[in-house]
């Protein structure tokens, strides 16, 4: 009985046949290799005046108006904003934050809401209402 070579190469597996697993393999190991992005850490009631730098303070601005959107019944951070849009010499923005926080902190009982930022707010308020005269006049 004679057994022909040409059926039993059929089976056999082939240098081509085992390549794929290995590429497949090589591919995995190499794409596990790719940096993954840090994770962002979260915005915190802090962050408008966390990193201030007077001559970027439209940067500071815009930090900040995140945090304000991220806490919007916090009166705190109105408070530092109108500091922001003072330094930038935006008084009617400024004014418009502390009205706007003052208006927060009024829901607030006495006793929850930090009594300096409290008394921030009501020199603050007082300081645009004191303004407005000189502004309306000229």
């Amino acid at each position: 009985m004679s057994v022909t070579t040409d059926r039993a190469g059929l089976h056999a597996p082939t240098a081509r046949q085992g390549r794929p697993p290995l590429v497949l393999l090589l591919a995995l190991l190499l794409g596990g290799c790719v940096e993954q992005p840090l994770p962002q850490r979260p915005i915190t009631r802090e962050d408008c005046l966390r990193t201030v730098k007077l001559e970027d303070l439209p940067s500071a601005l815009q930090q900040c108006d995140k945090v304000v959107a991220a806490f919007p019944k916090d009166p705190g951070p109105l408070n530092e904003r109108f500091l922001l849009h003072t330094l930038a010499g935006d008084t009617a923005a400024a004014c418009r934050d502390i009205a706007r926080a003052t208006t927060l902190a009024a829901a607030v009982p006495k006793g929850k809401l930090d009594p300096i930022l409290r008394q921030d707010l009501e020199v603050r308020q007082r300081s645009c209402t004191e303004d407005e005269p000189a502004r309306a006049g000229g």
